[in-house]
C-alpha cells in the first residue's frame, strides 16, 4: 500500500505519518508538503531515514508537481491533511486559504481521477457547522447538520468538503471525509491556544484570551484522531462523512487556567484581549456514526491528554524554541499587542 499524506510535515499531518509507519511497517508513505510557516521539517526527523518514507517538497496547488509525483509513486490512497488552518490568518488574508483549501484540492482529486486511486481522504473540521449555543449542551452536530459556516478559514473547508462530495458524485471518485473538533498534543504549532498558552506561562509571559474565555470547544486527543482515520480510509464507506469528536467539553479559560495549575504559574497571567470576529461559541460533536459504523471512540480523557502535551513541551523545546523566536513572533505581536 503507498499512500501519499499532503500537509506531513504539519500537526496532525506528521502525528498520522507516525502513527502509520509504526502500525503497517510495510506500507508506503510519501509526505507532500511545501513547508509554510505551520510545516516544519525537522518534526519528520524521526522517519527521515525510514526506507518506506520519503519527502517530497512541493504545493499541492501546483498541478504539474502533483501529477508528477503521481506518475512516480502510483498511490493507492491519498490523505489531505494540508490546509491553512488559523482562523486569525484567514480575517488577516482569505486569499491563500481559498488557493489552499479549495484549488489544492481540487488539484489533488483531478491527480487521482487520472491515475486511479482506491481512496481520496479530505481531512476536514467541524468548523464548518458553525456554532451551538452555549445554553443548548443537550446539542450535538452530526454529518447531517447544515453547513454555516463563519470565517474565510471555514468557508474554504465548507467549499473543499462539497467539492470532494461532487467529484464522488459526478466522476464516481472513491472519497472520504473527515470532520474533527479541535486536536491537542505533541508537534501542535505554538500560534493554537493549548501550545501558546504552555509556551507562555514558560517564559511568565501574558497569556492572551479572547473576549471572557467562555468559548468551549471539543478537545480530541491527536493519537485518538488518527486512528479514527486510519479506521475510515480502510473500513469506512466511501461517499460518506465521518465525524470524529472527543467528548471533551472544555472552555477556554478553565483550560488556560488548568495549564497555569499544571506549571505552577499564576492566573495573574492571563490578560483578556479584544474578541476575534465572528467567534463561534461553541463546538461539539457527535460521534456515535463511526462508532457504530468502524467501533471507534476517544481513549485520551483530556485530563490525561493535557498533562501528556505539557510534558512533551517541557522535553521538547528544541523543538519549539526555534518557531517562537523566528517568523512566527512577529505575527504574534501583530495579532495580539494592542488587543
Amino acid at each position: 500500500m503507498t499512500i501519499i499524506v499532503t500537509g506531513g510535515a504539519g500537526f496532525i499531518g506528521s502525528n498520522f505519518i507516525f502513527h502509520m509507519l509504526n502500525k503497517y511497517p510495510d506500507y508506503r508513505i510519501i509526505c507532500l508538503d511545501c513547508l509554510t510557516y505551520a510545516g516544519n521539517l525537522s518534526t519528520l526527523e524521526p522517519v527521515m531515514d525510514n526506507p518506506n518514507f520519503r519527502f517530497v517538497k512541493e504545493s499541492i496547488t501546483d498541478r504539474a508537481a502533483v501529477e508528477k509525483l503521481f506518475e512516480e509513486e502510483h498511490p493507492d490512497m491519498v490523505v489531505n491533511f494540508a490546509a491553512e488552518s488559523h482562523v486569525d490568518r484567514s480575517i488577516e488574508n482569505p486569499q491563500v486559504f481559498l488557493d489552499t483549501n479549495i484549488i489544492g484540492t481540487s488539484v489533488l482529486m483531478d491527480a487521482c481521477r487520472k491515475y486511479g486511486i482506491k481512496r481520496y481522504h479530505q481531512v476536514s473540521t467541524d468548523e464548518v457547522y458553525g456554532d451551538l449555543p452555549l445554553d443548548r449542551p443537550d446539542m450535538f452536530f452530526t454529518e447531517t447538520t447544515p453547513i454555516h459556516t463563519s470565517s474565510p478559514y471555514s468557508s474554504s473547508k465548507a467549499g473543499a468538503d462539497l467539492l470532494v462530495l461532487a467529484y464522488h458524485r459526478t466522476y464516481g471518485l472513491p472519497v472520504s471525509i473527515s470532520r474533527c473538533s479541535n486536536n491537542y498534543g505533541p508537534y501542535h504549532f505554538p500560534e493554537k491556544l493549548i501550545p501558546l498558552m504552555i509556551i507562555n506561562a514558560l517564559h511568565d509571559k501574558p497569556l492572551p484570551v479572547y473576549g471572557e474565555g467562555l468559548n468551549v470547544r471539543d478537545w480530541l486527543y491527536v493519537e485518538d484522531h488518527c486512528k479514527a482515520i486510519d479506521l475510515v480510509i480502510h473500513n469506512g464507506r466511501v461517499g460518506e462523512v465521518y465525524n470524529i469528536g472527543g467528548h471533551n467539553e472544555m472552555r477556554n479559560i478553565d483550560i488556560v487556567k488548568l495549564i497555569c495549575k499544571e506549571l505552577g504559574k499564576p492566573e495573574s497571567l492571563i490578560t483578556y484581549v479584544t474578541d476575534r470576529k465572528g467567534h463561534d461559541m461553541r463546538y461539539a460533536i457527535d460521534p456515535t456514526k463511526i462508532h457504530d459504523e468502524l467501533g471507534w471512540l476517544p481513549e485520551t480523557k483530556f485530563a490525561d491528554g493535557i498533562k501528556k502535551t505539557i510534558k512533551w513541551y517541557l522535553d521538547n523545546e528544541s523543538w519549539w524554541e526555534p518557531i517562537v523566536s523566528g517568523e512566527y513572533q512577529n505575527y504574534y505581536e501583530k495579532m495580539y499587542a494592542n488587543r
